[in-house]
């Protein structure tokens, strides 16, 4: 199976390869451009050169591809309009998965919202709602990451400092208090507890009459980004995704309309990698999850379009650009071909963006508005389906009300006053963009090759591959900053001594001490022996691959076991991992 598996990668990278080196139909006029370029370069361009010579620069990406001085039509000989490009909402989709994209409806914009309390979170989005936001974005504290209630030891100065602190039922009933969930779509940012907090969700979802099948959203989950890049996992690799499985059956069959797996390049990215590894290694994972959804026993049509996808945006414009469209054109492509999906809808590639945090500097903290700007750009011009503007002061600390209002100001400027959401892909049928958006899918799909002779994704964690990649890449763009190579203002250019220039939202130990009473409290008036039995009946279903335990971990929720009690279980059948070195 596995060499069938590369067989594909191999034929498809050849492919592509000969497509990029595939002469022009109309060969009179290449001649005659190869002709004017002759000319322009002797008459024009080195006579030019000699009196003002270029910058001494290296003229690059982040992802160490060579820029060209100009592009012309001779760089993309190969360009098919109709098999590369195509028309928006038709495959395979490089120029929008939608037929009107913005024109019928704008992105949705979700502001990434999360600290202190439940009380402190359900405050700000409703103040996000109220200013224009459009979709719900929560993150999550650190103990809730890693699945330790408010009272832990692990937990200790960490509760709320980072994101909502969630330890029961109670916590997300009042999270989510007057919060319509019938009418919103919300995205939690949560992994290795991820069906504990859709369980917790879909309980209030309930109390609020709301049935399971109309609610909609997207918990992220990935795990096989959190052993690549941000390293909050709990238990083995393999049981983690036996509990994804899990998810992804009952979501499937009770809640159809939500995402269960959010597969995110976003952390690979800011870990460290460049633009081609997290096109790569995203959609490596998203391949995975297809695999794994098949071996649940799944048509593929009949869970691919809940899978959706979460980006970075970076600073180098037309890269970024050229990623999201050569991800959609991959992605369909692959689906088609490889795995024989025919639903058009199952070949969609929908995803969320974030502008960039790694790219954010606390020396200068204002230059970060126009920083965010132009990466909220890039993402709308490469066609996302909805997105989150970093707020200035996020390098400091958590986003303050002033900050997150810029932030989504931003996306509102972009969407109201620039014009660039009029037409689908503006920039669709640049030399440039073409060329570039070819060059990063072969660059990809050399990486799908590498990735499958390794035995796939999940070999490739546990043999460390993919993450010594992202440490490398990493290492270069720090050392390029440090030398000089590549500039960032306020950093190691244009630089100036200030004071500690904003102020910042400061979280006290107020919030721990409310969370640890209200734990107590639910401690004390639920049913014990309700929760003991929903504890077992859990711990059984994880020692049986082939039970399913989203029913369980519902079933514990609603008895008001608390996330660590829920997360202990699977500790206690599962054990722990721990990650291979990688130097």
């Amino acid at each position: 199976m596995l060499e069938t598996q590369r067989s594909y990668w191999r034929v498809r990278l050849s492919e592509i390869g000969a497509r990029n080196k595939a002469r022009a139909v109309d060969q009179k006029a290449m001649k005659r451009l190869k002709e004017n370029y002759r000319k322009w370069e002797e008459q024009i361009l080195e006579p030019w050169l000699k009196s003002s010579p270029e910058l001494d620069k290296d003229f690059q990406t982040p992802s160490n591809i060579k820029v060209g001085r100009v592009y012309t039509p001779l760089d993309i000989e190969n360009f098919d309009p109709v098999r590369d490009a195509g028309l928006p909402g038709s495959f395979p989709y490089t120029r929008g998965v939608y037929p009107t994209m913005y024109r019928g409806k704008p992105w949705t914009m979700r502001m990434f919202s999360g600290f202190g309390t439940p009380e402190d979170t359900n405050k700000r989005l409703k103040y996000l709602i109220n200013h224009g936001e459009t979709g719900l974005s929560i993150a999550f504290d650190m103990p809730t990451l890693y699945g330790y209630d408010a009272d832990s030891e692990r937990a200790e100065g960490e509760v709320g400092k980072c994101g909502c602190n969630i330890s029961s039922l109670k916590d997300m009933d009042i999270l989510l208090n007057a919060v319509p969930l019938g009418d919103v779509s919300t995205s939690m940012t949560i992994n290795a507890p991820a069906a504990i907090l859709t369980a917790m969700y879909a309980a209030v979802g309930e109390r609020q009459g709301v049935p399971l099948k109309k609610l909609r959203g997207t918990v992220q989950a990935d795990m096989l980004k959190e052993y690549i890049a941000q390293k909050e996992w709990v238990y083995p690799p393999e049981a983690h995704m036996r509990i994804i499985r899990d998810m992804m059956l009952f979501c499937t069959k009770q809640m159809p309309q939500w995402n269960y797996v959010s597969v995110s390049g976003y952390h690979i990215r800011e870990a460290g990698a460049d633009a081609v590894q997290e096109l790569a290694f995203t959609l490596a994972d998203g391949f995975a999850y297809i695999d794994l959804g098949i071996e649940a026993g799944f048509k593929v049509e009949e869970f691919a379009p809940r899978i959706s996808f979460f980006f970075n945006c970076c600073m180098n414009f037309f890269e970024e650009i050229a990623k999201f469209r050569a991800a959609r054109r991959i992605w369909a492509t692959v689906l088609k071909e490889k795995y024989g999906v025919t639903n058009p809808r199952a070949l969609l590639l929908r995803f969320h963006t974030q502008t960039s945090g790694a790219s954010l500097t606390w020396q200068q903290p204002t230059n970060n508005v126009v920083r965010t700007a132009i990466e909220a750009l890039a993402a709308v011009l490469g066609g996302t389906q909805s997105l989150h503007t970093n707020s200035y002061d996020e390098a400091w600390a958590l986003p303050t009300e002033e900050a997150v209002t810029i932030a989504l100001r931003t996306q509102q400027i972009i969407a109201e006053e620039t014009g660039v959401a009029d037409t689908i892909d503006p920039l669709g049928g640049s030399y440039y963009l073409e060329w570039l958006t070819n060059e990063m899918e072969e660059r990809a799909f050399s990486y799908f090759d590498k990735i499958e002779s390794i035995g796939g994704v999940l070999a490739a964690v546990k043999a460390g591959y993919l993450q010594r990649e992202i440490a490398e890449t990493a290492y270069r763009t720090q050392k390029r900053a440090e030398e000089g190579k590549d500039i960032v203002v306020g950093v190691n250019k244009h630089v100036v001594e200030e004071e500690p220039p904003i102020s910042t939202l400061k979280i006290d130990l107020k919030a721990q001490r409310r969370q640890v009473k209200r734990l107590k409290e639910v401690r004390k008036q639920r049913d014990n022996a309700k929760v003991a039995k929903a504890l077992q009946e859990l711990k059984n279903a994880y020692k049986n691959p082939d039970a399913n335990s989203m029913y369980l971990i519902l079933k514990a929720v609603k008895a008001y076991a608390t996330l660590g009690e829920i997360v202990n279980v699977g500790r206690e059948v599962f054990g722990e991992w721990t990650e291979p070195s990688l130097l």
